[in-house]
């Protein structure tokens, strides 16, 4: 690992900051791992990353390169810059304590993505409540075109793929190593990430 690649263990998260400008590189180091990423404003973090905004203004539901992520007062946060995957989520929000009773029959229970992001960023003071759907960094969630029916399958990134972004603002980023057996095929690996 490089000295600038950092690591987030297997379901954990962490939050750090990145300027305007700045290029955030998150990695999947061995594959099939997903990476829950949340983006807010330094400057009021009131205002986050949007999914909605985000799809409406993209008018799909398939992000990759050349897409922009808007937060919810429709500013550009994040340019995806450079992906090797080209398949991500941005429809199902962190999974949770909850997530796992409701989802999960035979699964301990787990704090979950949300749990994650949610400890790391409180020093930033963002509130659990306040934490929206995040951008799901190699998540495979297909909708079939006829029903609507979301599937989750394992990540089709292999060891070594990434997606870029450019900061296009001052931000707190939230970034996890994700921890939904359905969405990681069944297994819990880390997550690195580089800023640069």
């Amino acid at each position: 690992m490089g000295d600038n690649i950092k690591e987030i263990p297997p379901r954990s998260g962490t939050a750090f900051t990145i300027d305007a400008g700045q290029i955030l590189t998150v990695i999947d180091p061995l594959g099939g791992q997903v990476a829950d990423l949340l983006a807010v404003s330094r400057v009021d973090t009131a205002e986050m990353i949007s999914s909605g905004r985000t799809l409406d203004y993209a008018e799909s539901i398939y992000l990759t390169t050349g897409n922009l992520l808007y937060s919810n007062r429709s500013n550009v946060m994040l340019e995806i810059i450079e992906d090797t995957v080209g398949r991500h989520d941005f429809l199902l929000t962190p999974c949770s304590e909850a997530t796992f009773r409701l989802c999960y029959d035979n699964e301990p229970p787990h704090q979950g993505c949300l749990g994650n992001l949610h400890h790391a960023l409180e020093p930033y003071g963002i509130a659990e409540d306040a934490i929206p759907v995040a951008f799901n960094c190699f998540m495979n969630v297909p909708v079939d075109g006829a029903t609507g029916k979301l599937k989750v399958l394992p990540p089709l990134s292999k060891a070594g793929d990434f997606i870029r972004f450019r900061a296009h603002m001052d931000l707190i980023i939230g970034l996890t190593a994700c921890s939904a057996p359905a969405s990681n095929g069944g297994s819990f690996k880390p997550i690195h990430y580089s800023i640069g």
